[in-house]
């Protein structure tokens, strides 16, 4: 499995603040799990030196501090034998919240079922693929060898399931648990824990095998990579993904792949608690958001290919993936961002989730397409990555180049939802920004836009793209850009108590704030005002009918104006000189700032 080359979002100007987490420089690396190394070559494309200020402690605990009985008290141990975090009390909370304690929920069989093979609790030393098998793992703990590369490789239809208190352990030796393209395994019941991935890979699934079935199952404190690698028509389903180095799960594929995006299609993440992930700091955020007791000895320091900005990092990412549906699940307590999908996804339906308390955003989208986003949950998320840049503004749900575009099939096309969500006590709302110097061929993407693939490639946009203008045939201007169009933000409530966020100090620190804006560009043909004055009146975002309760305040146009309700709502005449004006706001939402 190669790793891939895909979007970041970052800035070329020193004085122009980046959320950390959106800034990455993009490498590739062997992946392969029989290589004799495995690392992650990155590739450097901007240094944006963020200031970071002090952040006293650990993320749950500031929560737990801030308020009493409100979102999770901490970052205790999860999993099997760990205790669940109290469900968050607004909204819709998903029901899936205390997965990882509940061991009705994580706990298989107490006896093979019949013509099981059932393989002894001890060393697995056999080779347990024979197409259309199930497996049983007896009570106890199992291992797979002492070498790195020793794993169980499925055949086809394989099943393997776990009873009561059985753990696949690779006790910090073997990279993997389960590799191989086989299709059509399920794994259930199974606690799978202390396997070595490198970055960028998994210890279940490792090869992204089309239409695997995880369900029931612990996957904690695999380390320095991901839990698990989610392929083409794969389900995860009411399993406990938590404390892993890298992510809960990466939606990664090579084989298999969608014709429109390029990579998986058709996943499904349900009923899932995704928690505590990124023990590794794989963003090397300072100060370190992970408490040194959980971080795995696999990384130390960066020894594990750590870096300032490599966007590789939280409890679940989506690469390219064309349709997914992401329901039910609670994400909470992660050391980055909940939930991001990252370049060239579309398709996805995101309802019924809670996040609560991630360092960063709840759920981001970036450089993607055609999305509904309802019926979610967002409290106390961003805190840590609001005090970490006080100059832009972090949303629970962050959109960044990214919205609806009838031009990408499938799934919700030419759709871009946020409606009916709950959000209290976030260090933000809902931010829609674009990057003025974020465009296929610039440099940083190792793919290009859905719009026309067959058209819109990097080495056309390279060619065509500092000489032309808007409505050209073809319209260079338009296809080569991931633009944030179409976005509707409707009846969503959004609650703020100052006193409940850390460090929170309102619009001084970018603390409390929806936002649509851009910046001042410096590439051809998007330099200047350019792109601030199309996403502010010509790219049909709007917010409508929601409700404010708390001092909340607003960005709009360009990076740095932050502007009132009144403003916000009856529109602007740009004060940069640019000769434009920002369109009024959320019609029809009604706003208390002097609730909650």
């Amino acid at each position: 499995m190669s790793r891939r080359l895909a979007g970041s979002d970052r800035s070329r100007s020193g004085a122009s603040l980046r959320p950390p987490w959106t800034t990455r420089r993009r490498g590739a690396g062997p992946g392969r799990l029989w290589s004799l190394t495995a690392a992650v070559t990155v590739i450097c494309l901007a240094a944006i030196g963020l200031s970071v200020p002090h952040f006293t402690g650990s993320h749950a605990n500031a929560r737990a501090q801030a308020s009493a009985g409100h979102g999770t008290a901490g970052h205790g141990a999860k999993g099997a034998g760990g205790a669940a975090p109290a469900a968050p009390g607004v909204g819709t909370a998903s029901t899936a919240a205390g997965v990882c304690g509940d061991p009705s929920l994580l706990t298989g069989p107490g006896a093979a079922p019949p013509g099981a093979v059932t393989i002894p609790a001890g060393l697995d030393s056999g080779t347990y693929d024979s197409p259309g098998t199930t497996y049983y793992f007896a009570t106890g703990t199992h291992t797979l060898g002492p070498g790195p590369y020793q794993h169980i490789e499925p055949a086809t239809g394989d099943t393997y399931i776990g009873a009561p208190g059985a753990v696949l352990s690779g006790q910090w030796v073997n990279n993997a648990a389960f590799v191989g393209t086989a299709s059509g395994v399920t794994i259930e019941d199974l606690t799978v824990e202390f396997f070595d991935p490198p970055g960028g890979q998994g210890a279940v699934n490792h090869d992204s095998g089309e239409g695997w079935t995880i369900e029931g199952d612990t996957l904690e404190h695999n380390a320095p990579g991901a839990a698990l690698m989610v392929g083409t028509d794969d389900t995860v389903k009411g399993s406990c993904l938590t404390a892993n180095g890298e992510y809960g799960f990466d939606a990664y594929a090579t084989t298999d792949v969608s014709s429109v995006t390029g990579g998986p299609s058709n996943v499904m993440i349900t009923g899932n608690e995704i928690s505590d992930n990124n023990t590794c700091n794989w963003e090397d955020v300072s100060p370190d958001p992970v408490p040194a007791a959980e971080v795995p000895a696999d990384c130390p320091g960066t020894a594990a290919g750590q870096f300032d900005g490599c966007g590789c990092a939280g409890g679940g990412k989506f690469w390219q993936v064309d349709g997914a549906t992401v329901t039910d699940n609670d994400v909470d307590d992660n050391f980055d961002v909940g939930l991001w999908a990252d370049t060239d996804n579309t398709g996805f339906g995101v309802d019924a989730d809670t996040f609560s308390g991630n360092w960063g955003p709840g759920w981001q989208e970036e450089a993607s397409y055609n999305f509904s986003i309802t019926g979610d949950t967002f409290s106390d998320n961003g805190w840590g990555a609001g005090a970490s840049n006080s100059g832009f503004p972090t949303g629970a749900v962050y959109i960044s180049e990214s919205g609806g575009d009838a031009r990408v099939p499938g799934p919700y096309s030419g759709t871009a939802l946020v409606s009916g969500n709950s959000f209290k006590d976030n260090w933000g709302g809902v931010v829609l920004w674009e990057n003025s110097n974020r465009f296929c061929s610039d440099g940083s993407d190792g793919v290009c836009t859905l719009v026309d693939p067959s058209v819109f490639t990097r080495a056309s946009c390279a060619a065509n793209l500092p000489t032309t203008a808007s409505s050209g045939d073809p319209d260079y201007f338009d296809g080569c850009r991931w633009r944030t169009q179409n976005v509707r933000v409707t009846h969503n409530v959004f609650e703020l108590t100052q006193s409940k966020v850390p460090g929170c100090e309102l619009a001084t620190n970018s603390c409390g704030q929806n936002a649509l804006f851009s910046e001042y560009g410096s590439n051809a043909p998007y330099e200047g005002w350019v792109v601030p004055l199309t996403i502010s009146d010509h790219q049909d975002d709007r917010f409508a009918d929601n409700t404010y309760e708390g001092p909340w305040s607003f960005v709009a146009f360009n990076q740095g104006d932050r502007v009132t309700w009144a403003q916000w709502t009856g529109g602007f005449e740009d004060w940069n000189g640019s000769g434009d004006s920002f369109g009024a706001q959320d019609a029809g939402s009604t706003y208390h700032p002097g609730s909650p």
